[in-house]
């Protein structure tokens, strides 16, 4: 159970590393866009092969099929809902007037992207009675450019350091509780709601990857990002015949 928690913060914990790294070290953002890309190769990989392969295996393509376009649909409704009140580019950092006042929708942006992954940290925890490292890593990869981006945006839009390292740290304890959530409510599961709880995932996780990481990883990188996709891509299959 606390091993769950505990694997949730560290993927949590990327965002706050990507934070910190944005105040003291001067990062280019092609290198942000790059980075971006590397884990959105990672992430399309682990979504694959930890959350439908698994999940069409446990439950049937039916309860995969269903849980994945739900999830897909509720993260872009509430995708548009939050970006409507300010946090469209949550993910950028070339503009102060795209932050100016939206700092709460920022950090539920933020929240909405983390709470899928980590509940499926506690969750294939407890499938599998081992942690997926493969999820773990490419959540944690894809939080670091995030962390980046939305900590240079928010400090450009008059944001204090201490306040947004405080909005980071709670992701990162949100990111704990919903693994241990994840691990506790779900233990004894049955098969097929396991499978669309872990595919729901899946199509948020892919939905989040398409609306805001593939266009800021294109805008900061240019063409050569799609390399850096496929090589993340590569990585993930690696991992996870290694696993």
């Amino acid at each position: 159970m606390w091993t769950a928690a505990l694997w949730g913060g560290v993927s949590g914990s990327a965002v706050l590393l990507g934070a910190l790294a944005a105040m003291f070290f001067p990062i280019k953002k092609k290198i942000i866009g790059f980075i971006m890309a590397f884990g959105t190769g990672v992430l399309i990989g682990a979504a694959t092969y930890d959350l439908l392969w698994e999940a069409v295996h446990s439950g049937g393509i039916k309860a995969t099929g269903l849980g994945f376009l739900l999830g897909a649909g509720v993260f872009t409704l509430l995708d548009l809902q939050i970006s409507k009140r300010g946090a469209l580019n949550r993910k950028r950092s070339d503009s102060q007037r795209r932050y100016k006042g939206s700092g709460m929708a920022i950090f539920a942006g933020t929240v909405l992207d983390a709470i899928p992954e980590s509940i499926m940290i506690g969750a294939t925890f407890v499938e599998t009675h081992r942690i997926s490292w493969l999820l773990v890593i490419a959540i944690f990869i894809s939080n670091i450019p995030e962390g980046l981006s939305s900590t240079t945006g928010l400090l450009k839009g008059g944001f204090c350091r201490k306040t947004v390292l405080s909005l980071w740290l709670t992701v990162l304890v949100i990111s704990a509780i919903c693994s241990w959530a994840g691990f506790v409510f779900l233990d004894h599961a049955p098969d097929t709601l396991m499978a669309v709880i872990a595919s729901f995932a899946g199509g948020g996780i892919i939905a989040m990857i398409g609306s805001t990481m593939m266009p800021e990883a294109y805008e900061e990188g240019g063409s050569i990002t799609g390399l850096f996709a496929a090589l993340g891509l590569f990585v993930s299959l690696i991992l996870d015949s290694m696993g």
